[in-house]
């Protein structure tokens, strides 16, 4: 199992995204791929308090609910590394001092756990100074409410800020980072965050490894497919978008795979990447993404895909 550097956290090669429990997958579903990805070695579960409060009839933190209760049933919260975030839940938006002590608390309730083991500042907060947010985090570290700091949604200029303060401070400092960053989406973090987190030792667990499914290959022309994030993997389809899939449908043919096990495997050799995010729905979804852990693709297959998606 690959480790978060700078941690004792050994994970599964693959994170599994919790942002359909309680939204696309009710709370049955949500233990049948819980249980499903347990029993196939999965430890490394990642959500947030906000999840999913853009649902109908939901106000937030209905994913840490379900994930609290699910590990309550099963016993298991010490095999579990965990990771939740911050900052978007509708009633402790931002990051100021005060919202992130009541955020982590509530967040510890749902969970049923007493500590967190990985704690994403969600999205950045350019209202509260970046000191405040900083020292808030270094404080639950020191009261053992978390065991490491992440960031999400973060630009190379702001985490450079936030590790001089942790610097000047000896504050703990950011151990991973969860940026947008797949096949067809690179250029959000290939660059400055990519230089940084490869400088300062980040493990980087990318979100939308899939691209909203594009990269399932499922949306193709021609094609309608029923899903709430249909709209948003179709954008994908132009002619890079064409381009990436031939490319994947031919090394997934060549390895008798699926085209989302290939498309993750090449997030998963990235520099800096210690885990690809995915999310499912229903456990038929699941052995495509827990495939990770057994595909080894050559470098020239890496090349080849990489070529395509430039």
């Amino acid at each position: 199992m690959p480790r978060i550097n700078n941690t004792d956290l050994d994970v599964f090669p693959l994170a599994l995204g919790g942002n359909v429990f309680g939204w696309t997958a009710d709370e049955a579903q949500s233990f049948a791929v819980l249980d499903a990805y347990a029993e196939a070695g999965g430890n490394f579960i990642d959500t947030a308090d906000a999840y999913s409060a853009w649902a109908p009839g939901n106000s937030g933190g209905e994913s840490e609910a379900i994930i609290g209760r699910w590990m309550a049933a099963r016993g298991n919260r010490d095999r579990i590394v965990l990771a939740t975030k911050v900052s978007r839940h509708p009633e402790a938006t931002g990051l100021a001092r005060d919202t992130i002590r009541r955020a982590v608390d509530a967040s510890l309730r749902r969970l049923g756990t007493d500590h967190i083991d990985l704690y994403y500042a969600h999205f950045d907060d350019p209202d509260t100074p970046l000191a405040e947010t900083v020292a808030a985090f270094g404080d639950l570290v020191r009261e053992g409410k978390v065991r490491h700091i992440a960031a999400s949604n973060y630009t190379a200029a702001r985490l450079e800020e936030w590790l001089k303060i942790t610097e000047a401070e000896s504050l703990p400092k950011i151990v991973a980072l969860q940026p947008h960053y797949n096949l067809v989406e690179r250029d959000k973090y290939e660059g400055d965050l990519r230089d940084l987190a490869a400088r300062e030792g980040l493990s980087v667990v990318p979100y939308f490894a899939l691209a909203s499914g594009f990269l399932t290959g499922k949306y193709r022309d021609g094609v309608t497919v029923d899903s709430a994030r249909a709209g948003g993997a179709s954008a994908y389809l132009d002619e890079r978008g064409r381009r990436v899939l031939a490319a994947l449908d031919e090394v997934a043919a060549a390895h008798a795979t699926a085209v989302a096990t290939v498309a993750l495997v090449w997030l998963a050799a990235q520099p800096t990447v210690v885990a690809p995010l995915a999310s499912a729905r229903t456990v038929e979804q699941l052995p495509d993404l827990l495939a990770v852990a057994d595909l080894r693709l050559t470098d020239d297959e890496i090349a080849r895909l990489t070529a395509a998606s430039e």
